[in-house]
């Protein structure tokens, strides 16, 4: 059969700082093509929709997949797909993903027709029985579908993440992919799975708090596939078991890997581990994303992000001793007032380290979408980028926006204005020179995209598609929020008919 794979558009954070390949896509094009498929993928983050339909119509796919990691893309995605069901009403549509998922059967009823199914859970085991389903009937019996006609069995998960290799190949515009000064940068997972439990967070959720390793072997084979100089290793937390870290770099130091690289990970898992990391240093590992998240106890309490303050700063650190260049990330919570708003701005340019803010966002899929007792005012998909204010606000909207906008212009200052493209002068002569443009636009792009008056006018756009109503209740069993379980799939959920409390319950 011949399969279309769709990444929907960029979002607001990725049209400045990075633009990340789609991986989770290309290994699903692998499991494709193992099967014994045709397959195409359109990356509507480097290509245009016009593009898309010109995919459409040459291609004249038989199935097209949309994948949606994000929310925010999901009504971007149904009118696409809208779109093709009218250039080709046979073709069979259906959307995967980590965000929805969780909102399965809502979008499902939102899309009214345009869409056949979503899959729940990993795409990579789904592929095959979906397209032998859809060619040869018995789409219900697929694990992880879900249909207007009810719900199938649990999904798959993969029992080793080591194959398939992501079809890289299939990627026509390689060069457009970076992360900050990483330019260009390609993407790859040593680990899949968290088994933290963070409140605002829904990776645990989705794996079920499950860890899974590639092997160091399979690893570095990979690695060495890469033709990109620099890679993001896109672990949710990486290296928290050291003797796989150290795996792997054993192998990449015999077979004399050198790349730059790009990791998240925890300050506890850093300061636990630090040998693990230094050793990566020498292999050249460059920027590190930590997640502090809140600068007080009581912050790091409310989202149970299990570390204190003093573990924070103690990594803050170890990495500076170990010559690593590290992005914090602050959530911003909407009852700040100018004073904490301040106090932030203070701690920015008070450590060397970039400080990112991104604002608190109850996603389906986490247990604050359960917990937080503050009433939505707003329900459109497009507006969980955690770049928007969803709940209220102890400040008017306006007096918000003003705040976080300059808190984040103050920040953006010192790490990205011209001081620093002059004191970057040989990074970006040397990008310029290999025709790499990304790190050069994204030092001036900032005013542009980070704006008040933008952010105030998305809320006033026409509303089409809306999240479903949170629970409003605590959650029971947190094991209900899983997306995969130890289960087997036979003993996973029975088909049932979309929406009613047990629909809704799923979700």
């Amino acid at each position: 059969m011949r399969v279309l794979l769709v990444h929907p558009s960029p979002l607001m954070y990725s049209e400045i700082f990075l633009r990340l390949e789609p991986l989770g896509l290309e290994r699903v094009a692998a499991a494709t093509r193992e099967a014994g498929h045709e397959v195409r993928v359109v990356d509507l983050q480097v290509l245009r929709r016009k593009d898309l339909r010109a995919a459409v119509h040459s291609f004249r796919p038989e199935v097209v997949g949309f994948s949606l990691n994000y929310l925010a893309n999901i009504p971007e995605a149904i009118d696409l797909s809208r779109a093709i069901k009218r250039a080709l009403p046979d073709c069979f549509v259906f959307f995967g993903g980590h965000s929805v998922s969780f909102v399965a059967g809502d979008v499902l009823r939102q899309a009214e027709g345009c869409v056949d199914a979503v899959v729940r859970g990993e795409g990579e085991p789904a592929m095959a029985p979906l397209l032998e389903a859809v060619r040869d009937g018995g789409l219900k019996e697929v694990p992880g579908i879900v249909t207007t006609d009810g719900w199938g069995p649990a999904p798959k998960m993969l029992h080793s993440i080591d194959s398939p290799m992501p079809a890289r190949d299939l990627m026509r515009h390689r060069r457009r992919y970076f992360i900050g000064e990483l330019d260009p940068c390609a993407s790859i997972e040593f680990t899949r799975g968290c088994p933290w439990d963070c409140s605002f967070c829904s990776a645990w959720t989705f794996y079920g708090r499950s860890y899974r390793k590639a092997s160091p072997r399979a690893a570095a084979e990979e690695l060495a596939s890469i033709r990109e100089p620099n890679v993001f290793i896109v672990d949710d937390v990486a290296f928290i078991r050291p003797e796989h870290g150290d795996a792997i770099a054993a192998e990449l130091e015999q077979r004399r890997i050198r790349k730059q690289y790009y990791l998240e990970t925890r300050a506890d898992v850093l300061l636990r581990n630090t040998e693990v990391f230094e050793r990566w240093t020498r292999l050249g590992l460059r920027y590190m994303f930590l997640g502090m998240e809140a600068l007080d106890a009581e912050g790091l309490d409310l989202f149970r992000k299990r570390v204190n303050p003093d573990d924070n700063f103690r990594a803050l650190e170890t990495a500076r001793r170990l010559g690593i260049n590290v992005a914090i990330n602050l959530i911003v919570d909407p009852a700040w007032d100018e004073e904490r708003f301040r106090l932030v701005r203070e701690f920015a340019l008070s450590v060397p380290e970039i400080v990112h803010l991104t604002v608190m966002t109850p996603y389906p899929g986490t247990e604050i979408w359960h917990t937080e007792s503050r009433r939505l005012t707003t329900r459109d998909y497009r507006l969980f980028d955690i770049q928007h204010a969803v709940v209220p606000t102890t400040l008017p909207l306006d007096r918000f926006y003003a705040e976080l906008v300059r808190t984040q212009s103050v920040i953006n200052r010192k790490h990205l204005g011209l001081r620093t493209a002059f004191g970057a002068a040989r990074i970006l002569g040397d990008r310029l020179a290999h025709g790499q443009t990304n790190f050069a636009r994204m030092l001036w792009k900032f005013n542009r995209v980070y704006n008040p008056n933008r952010q105030l006018a998305d809320h006033r756009r026409p509303v089409r598609y809306e999240l479903p109503l949170p629970p409003g209740a605590p959650v029971g069993n947190r094991r209900e929020l899983y997306i995969h379980t130890k289960q087997s799939p036979r003993t996973g959920p029975s088909p049932r008919p979309l929406g009613g409390p047990a629909a809704d319950q799923a979700q």
